[in-house]
């Protein structure tokens, strides 16, 4: 179980980090950042679910691109 949730995890992070040729240092960092821990929040709320885990790996990575974008801009 702890294997599929890994595995789950990392190809969100994957997919998630495929599209970040074009994004900032905080984009890339919290989109992926942001995948992991909302796949591993969203795998333990569902008990381990594949749509839970994969679902909160992808919510976590909206929210961590947003939060990422937001501090390039501060940064700049």
């Amino acid at each position: 179980m702890v294997k599929s949730v890994i595995a789950l995890c990392a190809v969100a992070g994957m997919l998630g980090l495929s599209a970040c040729s074009g994004m900032g240092r905080g984009e890339t960092v919290g989109t992926a950042g942001g995948a992991v821990a909302g796949g591993a929040l969203g795998s333990a709320v569902t008990g381990g679910s594949a749509i839970g885990t994969l679902g909160g790996a992808a919510l976590g990575g909206y929210a961590g691109h947003e939060a990422g974008a937001d501090y390039d801009k501060k940064h700049r």
